[in-house]
């Protein structure tokens, strides 16, 4: 039996966030095209965040759409937690 932490997720989703519109859903996929999505974020040093409800949320939005107003908060969470991860900050944002 394996742990959880060995288990690979069966979806994976891509966001695109240009720092000025709305993120977009870039790529969707299940197991196999999951693993391959997750492998070349990997292999590109894009963060990754693993959320299996928000994913599930998203994968129901078509390519290349922007993310629903509805998932704004939950996107943006994401999106803080990928600009920590790599060292960046927002524009104006001066850590005291």
């Amino acid at each position: 039996m394996k742990d959880n932490d060995d288990k690979q997720p069966d979806l994976a989703i891509a966001l695109n966030y240009d720092g000025e519109n709305t993120p977009r859903l870039t790529a969707k996929g299940r197991d196999e095209l999951a693993q391959r999505i997750l492998s070349l974020a990997k292999e590109h040093d894009v963060p990754l965040h693993e959320d299996a409800e928000l994913a599930a949320l998203l994968s129901q939005i078509p390519l290349g759409e922007e993310i629903p107003e509805s998932l704004y908060r939950a996107v943006a969470e994401v999106i803080a937690f990928a600009y920590l991860l790599s060292g960046k900050r927002p524009p104006g944002f001066e850590a005291s």
